[in-house]
């Protein structure tokens, strides 16, 4: 059976790119792997540091959505990959997180989300998923 997650207050919460799980990621601290990964969208510049500075994950995610910001040129080719560092190093922190992920055995893991087709599976289910597939990807890793 598939596990859904979205919010972080849910069983399987700690999945959330929302969830409270910091990390150290290129010698720096990250709140959350939201605030990690809209920091990557202005690498290199003030406004990564504006993003990493900000109070929620809700707040770097708005900061990262908006387009008075200069988005890197190579986002859309590295976006997965920004994603995927964030999730391994969220997962590799915390043993009590790694242990949920691990105890999902080989379920697929849904992003529940009604408004994102990309990292979720959108309304009707039809969504790409990355960001469960990238959670299945990290398991695997972890448990190698």
């Amino acid at each position: 059976m598939p596990i859904y997650f979205y919010s972080t207050r849910d069983a399987y919460g700690c999945f959330s790119n929302f969830s409270a799980h910091g990390f150290e990621l290129k010698g720096t601290w990250w709140r959350t792997s939201e605030h990690y990964f809209q920091a990557q969208k202005f690498a290199g510049t003030a406004h990564e540091e504006a993003v990493r500075q900000a109070r929620t994950p809700k707040d770097a995610a708005n900061m990262g959505r908006q387009r008075t910001r200069p988005l890197r040129p190579d986002w859309e080719q590295v976006k997965n990959d920004v994603m995927r560092e964030a999730v391994r190093a969220k997962f590799r922190a915390h043993a009590d997180i790694r242990q949920t992920l691990l105890d999902t055995g080989d379920e697929e893991l849904i992003e529940a989300t009604s408004s994102d087709y990309y990292w979720g599976c959108g309304t009707d289910g039809t969504g790409k998923n990355m960001l469960g597939n990238i959670l299945m990807e990290v398991r695997a890793e972890l448990r190698q």
